[in-house]
């Protein structure tokens, strides 16, 4: 009988043990208070990224691709080399016209010597009137024809020049069209740049909305490929509507960003109505929960799970229409993570 008994109070003691080891110990949270904001309601809808300035970048001139200095993605500052031609012919034709304009020099120094001879000749009445004229007009014309050799020369150096392709803005390479050995004709893409500093996205939106939406508005977007929340302005919408669905076509205007790619998709937060007043909270409090939006408070030392309808992203924050969140009112920003609801919980601290 004794054994028995002792066994049962084993039993007993074993079961009491596994309760309290289930149960959660007490969480340390810190907590914040709820404010209260003046702001319109926002919805998000999905955009695509893109490079509002694109040049497709062509060459002046004919010739042989010698080196390519780029490849597509990399970044680009004005004026940097993308293409080198090859100039060697052009080298012969540059010396050659630079020999020519030192022929034509040489002969202008005789002539003007002749010139100035005959000049003072027929002022004093040693050389006849045409003898002086054809030295006169000989002087010009190799004058003239200095000129026309260096305006050949300096077309050359231009032409020379125009064999190194440049990046006409600060950029991204989005295609690069020719490879070194490549013969490319006056007009030959060489490579598609779109500048970094118009980089946008499009958004199709209901016509109804363009009276929420206003110019210069900071708007969140999402990059969904990238899970990166970043800022964007809302700087105009297209003049043309969708003829079918009557959708209007908003712009936002992104900051430069690398590692990105144009038609990426992002979600982009829009206003859908007219500002009023909502409960604020630190986007920090939120957790997911069975696919939904929710914070933990405290109540009688225990953690309390409340549903948080969202309604507009404000960066750091959100702002709820639930109505029992009031202003004053403290969630759980940091330790809310592990949470469970009725989990005892320890304050060590408030922000």
């Amino acid at each position: 009988m004794n054994i028995v008994i002792r066994i049962l109070i084993t039993f007993l003691a074993s079961c009491s043990a596994n309760a309290f080891a289930q149960a959660p110990p007490p969480a340390k949270v810190v907590l914040a208070e709820i404010g209260q904001q003046e702001v319109a309601q926002n919805q998000s809808f999905l955009g695509l990224l893109y490079y509002d300035r694109v040049s497709h970048v062509s060459s002046e001139v004919a010739g042989l691709v010698e080196t390519v200095t780029v490849r597509e993605g990399d970044m680009v500052k004005a004026g940097s080399p993308l293409v080198y031609l090859d100039t060697e012919i052009r080298d012969k034709e540059i010396a050659g016209a630079k020999i020519r304009v030192a022929q034509i020099e040489l002969r202008i120094r005789q002539a003007g010597k002749n010139y100035k001879r005959l000049e003072k000749l027929h002022a004093e009445h040693g050389a006849s009137e045409k003898n002086y004229e054809d030295a006169f007009y000989a002087y010009e014309d190799l004058l003239r024809e200095k000129e026309a050799a260096e305006v050949e020369l300096e077309t050359l150096l231009v032409l020379k020049r125009k064999s190194i392709i440049k990046a006409p803005f600060d950029g991204v390479i989005l295609e690069k069209k020719v490879d070194s050995g490549d013969w490319i004709q006056q007009g030959t893409q060489m490579a598609v740049l779109g500048s970094t500093k118009d980089l946008f996205v499009r958004v199709p939106l209901a016509e109804t909305l363009l009276q929420y939406i206003h110019k210069g508005e900071e708007v969140v977007v999402v990059f969904n490929a990238l899970q990166k929340e970043m800022k964007g302005i809302i700087d105009d919408f297209s003049p043309i509507a969708d003829a079918k669905t009557k959708n209007i076509f908003l712009k936002v205007r992104m900051p430069h960003m690398t590692n990105v790619a144009e038609n990426m998709s992002v979600q982009v937060y829009v206003p859908t109505s007219d500002r009023r007043t909502y409960s604020v909270i630190p986007r920090d409090a939120l957790i997911k929960f069975q696919g939904g939006d929710f914070v933990y408070t405290v109540k009688e030392g225990k953690a309390a799970i409340l549903p948080a309808n969202i309604v507009t992203y404000l960066g750091d924050r959100v702002a709820v229409d639930n109505p029992y969140f009031v202003v004053g009112m403290q969630v759980v920003v940091e330790g809310n993570e592990r949470l469970r609801p009725d989990q005892p919980v320890i304050v060590a601290g408030a922000e």
